[in-house]
């Protein structure tokens, strides 16, 4: 585990304990451990102090992953992509799982929403765990979800959030340059590519030893 993913886990077990204690005391001491886990997070990582301030108090109750979920779009062997214009690289459609919605009607809404295209989510084919993959390093802990869908329309157009939406082919997935890692690894895409070529029953997933 590395220094990101402790103090992310640190982090989770003493929100969820300031969920439950009933104990005053034991209160103020987690209040004081969170300020000293902020600090250390702001010592140790990259992190501006917004996004740690945010970070550390956005959890209540409980603490589990958030959910990242990615749809999977082709036009014959073309797959979609977007670019986001927050910084300017290439992802599959996706976001973060919103309360009120299926993963599979976020896919949907998703793809909507980042190319104008029309889809219907046929099959999960890909559930990960972020933390035991090559991804950027998190303090959240995520896990991701890629949903293989139908394209009902093929007239892209970008929207509030991407600056463009296109189709890639294979040979030009391999080859590009500026993809958004955080979302999706080269790997992801070229899996998308290999599902589409030779679709399986079950999804890919993280196996246990």
């Amino acid at each position: 585990m590395d220094t990101t993913q402790a103090l992310a886990k640190l982090k989770a077990l003493v929100n969820t304990s300031l969920h439950y204690t009933k104990d005053v005391y034991d209160r103020e001491r987690l209040e004081e451990m969170k300020e000293i886990l902020l600090e250390l997070s702001q010592n140790l990582t990259s992190y501006s102090e917004d996004e740690l301030e945010a970070f550390f108090n956005e959890d209540l109750g409980y603490v589990t992953p958030k959910v990242d979920v990615r749809a999977v779009v082709f036009e014959d062997n073309r797959l979609l992509l977007v670019k986001e214009k927050a910084e300017g690289r290439w992802s599959l459609p996706g976001g973060w799982a919103d309360v009120g919605y299926s993963p599979a009607e976020i896919a949907q809404k998703e793809v909507r929403e980042e190319s104008g295209l029309e889809v219907l989510p046929l099959q999960l084919f890909k559930l990960v765990d972020k933390a035991k993959h090559p991804y950027p390093k998190s303090l959240n802990y995520v896990y991701k979800l890629f949903f293989y869908c139908e394209a009902k329309t093929f007239e892209v157009q970008p929207g509030l959030e991407t600056s463009e939406a296109r189709f890639f082919s294979r040979e030009e997935v391999v080859n590009l340059q500026n993809i958004s890692e955080d979302r999706n690894t080269r790997d992801d895409l070229l899996d998308a590519f290999e599902f589409h070529e030779h679709p399986t029953a079950g999804a890919k997933f993280d196996h246990v030893q």
